[in-house]
């Protein structure tokens, strides 16, 4: 009986463990103000920023974590982190807002059937503070939608449900360090256009940076449609010149492989862990153009400010 009892108690944990949602992470209630990093400028118009991957898996009473557990003061610290330096590198005078929620952890990006398993709860997050943003805190203003890495994966699927009152508004999307596919424009319905230029609005900015299209790392690209070159805004070959640590980069539009080229950089990057790949500058893609990004979103949004008026 004792082996029966030991085996059914076995078999309630599987099931347990395989259940929807068991073991997650308690949802985000976005009309908490502790689950938002704010910055209210009193500015006409806003950034909302969605986070990248800052955690890694964890353990919580014996069972692995593939999700951020926004309550934690370990994890919010690491988003904090990236939020605030967003804030200060892009935002300018936006009002900055930018949601905690239960991002997937680094090892869920070591195969795509994970990502398809985990992706959709952070996804619903962020429908979720995106709509509370909307109803409750953005007021009319203009705003920019932004994201890196992660985060730009759920601007791409934010762009797909994104009601027209809220589009009328959105100055651009800017899809950093990711990929928009065809797939994804057509579900989108015409949402998703591509910028042509620095001053079109209602547009969606997408970019990867890379030594060589060789250096591509295709979770993150492959299959991408929409590129420019936020250095001088253009969609063809042109190449553009950038100082950036001392170094004199000269940087072009790959358009076979729509891959950001750069060449001249001479320092060391970080090389993400399980995906990561040499010659690959995806953790530069929002510092090296910082100044042209927080230049394009104050002028996007300056313009869309005048056609709204």
């Amino acid at each position: 009986m004792k082996r029966y009892l030991i085996i059914s108690l076995y078999i309630c944990l599987a099931l347990s463990a395989c259940r929807p949602g068991a073991g997650l992470p308690a949802e985000p209630d976005y009309a908490d103000t502790a689950q938002w990093f704010a910055v209210d400028r009193g500015g006409e118009a806003d950034l909302f920023y969605i986070t990248s991957t800052e955690t890694g898996d964890y353990m919580i009473d014996g069972r692995v974590q593939h999700h951020a557990d926004v309550t934690l003061d370990s994890i919010r610290a690491l988003l904090l982190g990236e939020m605030q330096g967003v804030d200060r590198l892009l935002a300018g005078g936006l009002n900055f807002y930018s949601p905690y929620y239960r991002q997937c952890t680094m090892e869920s990006f070591a195969d795509d059937s994970l990502v398809d398993a985990r992706m959709p709860l952070a996804l619903g997050d962020v429908r979720r503070a995106f709509e509370h943003y909307i109803e409750h805190i953005n007021c009319g203003r203009p705003f920019v939608l932004a994201g890196f890495s992660q985060g730009a994966a759920a601007v791409v699927d934010l762009l797909k449900t994104m009601d027209d009152d809220a589009r009328s508004r959105m100055a651009a999307a800017y899809v950093i360090g990711w990929k928009v596919t065809d797939d994804d424009i057509a579900a989108a319905g015409g949402r998703i256009r591509a910028a042509q230029d620095s001053a079109d609005l209602g547009v969606t900015v997408c970019f990867n940076s890379v030594r060589s299209p060789e250096c591509a790392i295709p979770m993150l690209s492959h299959g991408n449609r929409l590129a420019i070159n936020p250095v001088g805004w253009r969609t063809d070959e042109t190449q553009d010149t950038l100082a950036y640590r001392g170094d004199t980069l000269t940087i072009h539009l790959d358009t076979a492989s729509r891959l950001l080229v750069v060449d001249g950089y001479r320092h060391d990057d970080y090389m993400l862990p399980l995906i990561g790949r040499e010659g690959n500058y995806h953790r530069l893609d929002i510092t090296l153009y910082a100044g042209q990004l927080r230049r394009n979103m104050a002028l996007r949004t300056k313009l869309m400010r005048q056609k709204l008026q």
